[in-house]
């Protein structure tokens, strides 16, 4: 050992003298400077002193290839692939030009891409292949997809959220994605999973990359994601050996300091490594950190560091793949040395490829005359460039393909990657407090919640969603007192931290912003979502007062979304905290919450439908909204419990004045049936005040003695007792010159004239008893048959108010509506909600002589003052699906039991379809033959029911489907239906059905 010493150094002299002497200008100013360098290196198995097994074993035509091809160079094509030059695909011609003169003159072996876009770099990439003799590796930082890098692309949660998730699978199934997405871009390398242990919360560049402080943790989540990585061809890189967690400085601004012992790192930071190396990994990336406890000399990189690449992550470690340099224009390296020199000295450390390397012509004319000087040997050449070709063997680059750029775009921007998108975050998101069980909400109708932004990055989604699922007022306030006076008579107050998703921002509360949470939690019941790192925290020094605390770890919209899910109950609370946030929560805290059935929200993809399908219903509502079918329309699609389709179209009129929104309130006409009156007399059929064969004369004296008396139950709500269709009310209400009667009616509203049905349109109040009167006395068929009729519902009403002696409106909320998170629903909406969130339904020219909005258009309910049992509700999509929804859970919701699943299904039962009656009890139900409400798709045990203004509410059982469409159908004129004579609501049913993979 000594004699080779001696000849490096002998060496090394002659080497500077003819450098000095010989070379010229260029050369003089790149001095090789070598210290501590192997004159030879063997082959990869003699490196190989821990057991690890190899990565691969080429067949013999691969190793036939790579000897051939070898054999074949030149020794500056040798040399060239020991470079991988950044390129990007946003930069201008002269850029381009220069990447092709370092294939054409220097042989480069590869490129790794940093900004542009998708298509753009695949065509540059198949160009550069064009020009390369030997085709090129290809690799990219695609940490959180490709994404990190392109615009166009997808962007998944950092690896701290992720670091967050229990479940493995979701990280290979991650990992799958990644490759897939990589390989179709034509990379050969993802350079990642980051592999460092960040224990050092003041880290400005791992940080948020890093799966958290925990070794087996980040061990675990890192192999998983590398395993679903190199499942689809593509190879990872574990970074940034020997660990970069522990610095409190930026690589690329600075050489960062590692003080720890060799002993712990061996510990921590290698221990990823070591494990990853027996899975399977195939590529290390070396960082450029000053390591005393690993190399002597002062503030010397790790990277160029023969003892740090060679003797510790080869010999010691066994690792047998390929070893890249981090950026070599990174300060940390390149302040170092001169480019040439630093490209040198970390090939001669044991690296095989030279990644971002500043002036290749001089570093490749810096090796020609170092080789030619004998400070390394032809078999250290062959180690590495030998070691490239089987890489690129193994990547199929011995039959190059170039990237097929059609479709490009749509193929890397998959549904799959949304539907993952929710997985992980329903999995991520972490509770670390819940004193007295605040999350989720419950008691709806007891509740009444604030929520309070904080931050300066977009909150719209997760307000949003949680006004789907409650009433939540959005209070701002600069002054706290003023603020807290707002705030004072909510029970519940929703605090959202917001900062931007913008990598490597600072997400630190400020010190104003920690006494704004402080004061509020001190005087409300505060709930705190952290849109943001954990580390956000670390400022906070008392957490006591605060009731509930949640780290929602991103701002993206789904995690928005998926937060507000998590606070109401939709889903429950999985996620571990991946980081400790000083004494208040360590690695791996975190709470469950309660699941309690309530809506939630994710991609179609997640419940077994196809979103690619699903989108066919905008061209149906389209069709409809174009052709002046109706103005604007509402559709929703849920499964297993998940709204998946939620959308909007069109406008409010024909005008195209205001556009319908998801929150916009509609006439719903006969879903009242099932949206109000069937749910408040299911609970009197569940608390056995009727039965099926209750009579008419023992639910109301009023039909006793009377031609109804003895209709049963069973027999009213299936229709089939004989009924009228309806009844003319009005024409009993007019004068002679068929105008409202002055004895019915007033223009203002008096004491006994306080019904309104329009404007300055009053109606007597005791008018529902000569309605009832009415009904009483008309005539019923004596033929035994189907026939629908509306009076079935306004007797039930009358039925239901004067057994609980409350109103249908007052009983529907109370029972129903408040605690279902309905707040979007109402029974004369106009004493409620803006009038710009209602489409009107009609021009009336033949009674109320105005345009109805806000006023129920059928007029029978309007003489009832717009409170009757067959219509009357305004609603939106949302609120409609969650009795649906009720309905499809048989009586439970946000685990409340409305009624038995027993009710349920003795009211979902057809009892007349052996003789062509397919209704149930108040539900419509599937046609038994060719016409009918459905598309003939849905099953048998189907339920809902279709509404005169264009509604339609429908759920399945066996395929756990809810499907609302709502719309103002009517305006301006109701005479043609054209919307149901086209088969719009079937045919947008048909495609949802036809959606359905499994």
């Amino acid at each position: 050992m000594k004699k080779i010493g001696i000849k490096i150094v002998f060496t090394y002299v002659l080497f500077i003298f003819v450098a000095a002497s010989c070379v010229g200008t260029k050369i003089n100013k790149n001095k090789v400077i070598l210290t501590n360098v192997p004159v030879k290196v063997q082959n990869l198995d003699s490196l190989a002193i821990t057991n690890t097994p190899l990565l691969f074993e080429l067949q013999p035509e691969g190793n036939k290839w790579v000897d051939s091809v070898y054999n074949s160079m030149t020794l500056e094509e040798k040399f060239g692939q020991l470079f991988m030059v950044a390129a990007y695909s946003n930069k201008d011609s002269a850029h381009i030009k220069s990447i092709d003169k370092l294939i054409i003159d220097y042989k480069i072996g590869g490129l790794l891409f940093f900004q542009g876009g998708p298509v753009r770099q695949a065509k540059l990439s198949n160009r550069f292949q064009s020009k390369s003799k030997l085709p090129l590796f290809i690799g990219s930082d695609a940490e959180w997809g490709l994404g990190m890098r392109l615009d166009s692309t997808y962007t998944y949660p950092w690896n701290m959220t992720l670091g967050a998730i229990q479940d493995m699978k979701l990280i290979e199934k991650l990992g799958v994605q990644l490759g897939q997405q990589s390989k179709r871009m034509g990379l050969h390398f993802n350079f990642a999973p980051v592999l460092d242990i960040n224990s050092n919360p003041k880290n400005p560049i791992i940080g948020f990359r890093s799966f958290g402080e925990d070794k087996f943790k980040v061990t675990e989540h890192a192999i998983a994601l590398m395993k679903g990585v190199q499942s689809q061809g593509v190879f990872s890189t574990g970074k940034h050996f020997p660990g970069h967690g522990d610095t409190a400085m930026d690589s690329h601004k600075g050489l960062p300091t590692i003080s720890s012992s060799k002993e712990r790192l061996q510990e921590v930071e290698f221990y990823p490594y070591k494990k990853m190396f027996h899975e399977g990994l195939s590529s290390v990336m070396v960082a450029h950190l000053n390591v005393p406890s690993l190399e002597s000399r002062t503030n010397f990189p790790s990277s160029i560091s023969y003892n740090v690449v060679t003797n510790i992550l080869q010999n010691e470690l066994g690792f047998k793949g390929l070893i890249f340099t981090d950026a070599l224009n990174m300060k940390s390296v390149s302040d170092f040395k001169l480019p040439s020199e630093i490209n040198f000295e970390a090939f001669m450390a044991g690296n095989d490829v030279l990644l971002f390397p500043e002036n290749v012509p001089a570093a490749i004319e810096k090796f020609t005359l170092a080789y030619s000087l004998n400070l390394f040997t032809a078999e250290r050449l062959a180690f590495s460039v030998k070691k490239i070709l089987k890489f690129k063997y193994k990547a199929g680059l011995n039959s190059y393909k170039a990237i097929e750029t059609d479709n490009l775009y749509k193929e890397l921007n998959s549904v799959e990657n949304e539907a993952l998108h929710y997985q992980l975050y329903e999995n991520a998101i972490t509770v670390l407090k819940n004193t007295a069980a605040v999350l989720p909400i419950k008691n709806l109708d007891l509740q009444k919640i604030a929520y309070v932004k904080m931050g300066d990055d977009n909150n719209d989604a997760f307000v949003t969603t949680l006004k789907k699922y409650a009433e939540v007022t959005v209070i701002a306030d600069a002054n706290l007192d003023s603020l807290q006076a707002k705030l004072a008579p909510f029970t519940t107050v929703i605090v959202g931290y917001h900062k931007s998703d913008i990598a490597f921002r600072n997400d630190d509360m400020r010190a104003d912003e920690i006494a704004k949470i402080a004061f509020l939690a001190q005087n409300n019941n505060v709930i705190l979502d952290v849109f943001a790192k954990p580390y956000a925290l670390l400022p906070i020094t008392n957490y006591q007062t605060l009731e509930g605390l949640v780290v929602s770890y991103q701002n993206s919209a789904i995690a928005q979304v998926v937060s507000a899910e998590l606070i109401f109950g939709a889903i429950e609370a999985k996620g571990k905290l991946p980081v400790s946030i000083n004494a208040s929560f360590k690695v791996n805290d975190g709470l469950s919450t309660e699941k309690l059935n309530r809506l939630g929200f994710t991609s179609a993809e997640n419940v077994g439908m196809d979103s690619k399908i699903l989108s066919k219903i905008d061209g149906i509502a389209l069709k409809a909204i174009n052709a002046k079918m109706t103005p604007g329309i509402q559709v929703l699609v849920a499964r297993n419990g998940k709204v998946i389709y939620q959308k909007s179209f069109g406008y409010h009129t024909y005008d195209k004045t205001i556009k319908v929104q998801n929150s916009d309130i509609y006439d719903v006409a006969s879903l009242t049936k099932i949206l109000a009156t069937l749910p408040n007399v299911m609970q009197q059929y569940d608390q056995q005040k009727i039965n099926l064969e209750t009579t008419l004369g023992d639910m109301s004296s009023i039909f006793k003695d009377s031609n109804k008396q003895n209709i049963n139950f069973k027999d009213l709500l299936s229709h089939y007792a004989g009924l009228p269709a309806g009844i003319p009310f009005y024409k009993a209400t007019m004068d002679k010159s068929k105008l409202p009667s002055e004895i019915y009616f007033r223009r203002m509203p008096q004491d006994q004239f306080s019904k309104q049905l329009g404007d300055s349109l009053f109606i007597r109040n005791d008018f529902s008893d000569t309605i009832m009167k009415m009904i009483v006395k008309s005539k019923i068929s004596l033929k035994k048959e189907y026939k629908y009729s509306d009076l079935t519902f306004m007797i039930l009403k009358d039925y239901l108010e004067k057994t609980t002696g409350k109103t249908l409106d007052a009983l529907i909320q109370e029972n129903f509506y408040r605690s279902l998170g309905m707040n979007n629903s109402s029974f004369n909406p106009l004493t409620k909600f803006d009038k710009n969130r209602i489409p009107p339904t009609e021009t009336d020219t033949y009674f109320r002589r105005q345009l109805l909005q806000g006023y129920v258009n059928d007029l029978s309910a309007a003489l009832e003052g717009g409170v009757s049992g067959h219509a009357g509700i305004f609603s939106n999509a949302m609120d409609v699906a969650k009795i649906m929804e009720l309905y499809l859970q048989k009586g439970s919701y946000g685990n409340q039991r409305y009624f038995s699943e027993k009710t349920f299904e003795d009211f979902n039962t057809c009892y007349f379809c052996a003789v062509g009656n397919r209704r149930g009890v108040g539900f419509d139900k599937p046609q038994l033959g060719i016409e009918g409400p459905t598309c003939g798709c849905a099953s048998m045990t189907s339920f809902g029911h279709t509404g005169y203004t264009g509604t339609m509410a429908w759920a399945d059982p066996e395929t756990q489907i809810v499907y609302v469409f709502l719309s103002n159908r009517t305006y301006p004129i109701a005479n043609e239906n054209r919307l149901s004579k086209a088969n719009i609501r079937e045919d947008i049913q048909k495609i949802i059905y036809e959606a359905v993979k499994n």
